[in-house]
């Protein structure tokens, strides 16, 4: 004998258990209409006590969207790549979205590619955080689907999130000058050996800002920049500027990644940071409180950047001819043990 078919929860169940209307189910589900905290908590305990699977296709077809938004970065296997993704992730599904991730390195036929898949509508909308402008499909494309791009690369057709990178490189800068520095050494500067990215340009124009500020010339031989942005690239371009034999008595590096990888190349010289070198770098991931000596670095709120990514695209999806809209987060300087003092200098 067949086993009868197990009764799947439906949207009326739901709305029974928690004791409110199926259209106040289906406006949690949808997150099409606003619903209070209250009845939100109690449709969504139902939810989880019936284990209610929303049915995604059939709300597809009412409504023209797939549920589905995709997120490209450039390189998924950094720390601060992972701990963006964890915060879109929460972002998303707040509103009821399933993510999907690609990897576009640098590589515009890839963000082509993600473009046509959202003017298709395989998926609703898409957030995209390009390298290079001069690079990038965004300007050669004729109808840019719901669209909304994250960190330095400025444009003007679609919605932006970022920080004031320039001005943030500049205060990581004039942290260290404070500290008594004035051979500064750059890691990430566009030094015209590996394309220049929209990060590298502006965080490089903000460490020159705080040099002239402070009336320190600028040294080309104190730049280096190796791509990608990762700890080996680091401990390489690090490794650079010792093989150079130029002095310095700190490092402002444009990742913790990188910061990370020259620590480890300082440290394998008998550099000591901060005691010889004071160093920098950019981000706050969770490993720069707990490396020898902790990195200060410049810290932004990564859920606020999501949430305001996804309020931007989920605004975007519903009204696609309102005018692109800007959002500058706000970043601090996070001093920590590795621009703890004065430095006594690097001298090849």
């Amino acid at each position: 004998m067949t086993p009868p078919t197990p009764h799947r929860a439906t949207m009326k169940d739901v709305a029974a258990l928690a004791g409110v209307s199926p259209k106040t189910v289906s406006n949690v589900v949808t997150g099409a209409f606003t619903v209070s905290e209250e009845k939100r908590d109690r449709v969504e305990r139902a939810m989880r006590q019936l284990d209610f699977v929303p049915n995604l296709s059939a709300r597809g077809m009412r409504t023209g969207r797939s549920g589905t938004i995709a997120v490209a970065l450039p390189d998924l296997a950094t720390a601060y790549s992972a701990e963006l993704v964890h915060s879109l992730v929460a972002a998303a599904h707040q509103r009821q979205l399933a993510v999907q991730f690609e990897e576009t390195a640098l590589s515009p036929e890839r963000e082509g590619e993600l473009l046509a898949r959202a003017r298709t509508r395989q998926v609703d909308g898409l957030i995209l955080n390009p390298v290079r402008l001069e690079d990038s499909a965004i300007p050669l494309a004729d109808d840019l689907p719901p669209l909304v791009v994250i960190g330095e690369v400025e444009q003007s057709r679609a919605d932006h999130v970022g920080i004031d990178s320039r001005l943030a490189a500049a205060d990581a800068t004039r942290h260290v000058i404070t500290q008594g520095a004035r051979r500064i050494a750059v890691i990430g500067g566009a030094t015209g050996q590996s394309p220049a990215t929209a990060t590298s340009r502006l965080r490089l124009q903000g460490v020159h800002d705080a040099l002239q500020e402070a009336g320190i010339p600028r040294d080309p031989a104190l730049e280096a920049d190796r791509l990608p942005w990762s700890m080996v690239s680091g401990a390489d371009a690090m490794q650079e500027l010792l093989d150079r034999r130029v002095g310095f008595d700190a490092v402002v590096a444009f990742t913790d990644s990188l910061a990370f990888g020259a620590l480890h190349t300082l440290a394998a010289h008998g550099i000591r940071v901060p005691d010889d070198v004071l160093l920098t770098g950019f981000d706050d991931v969770e490993l720069s409180a707990f490396t020898t000596p902790s990195l200060t670095t410049i810290a932004f709120d990564r859920d606020a950047l999501a949430s305001a990514a996804l309020s931007l695209l989920t605004a975007r999806m519903d009204d696609r001819a309102m005018p692109p809209r800007a959002v500058t987060l706000p970043h601090r300087l996070h001093p920590r043990g590795s621009t703890a003092g004065s430095p006594g200098g690097y001298r090849p």
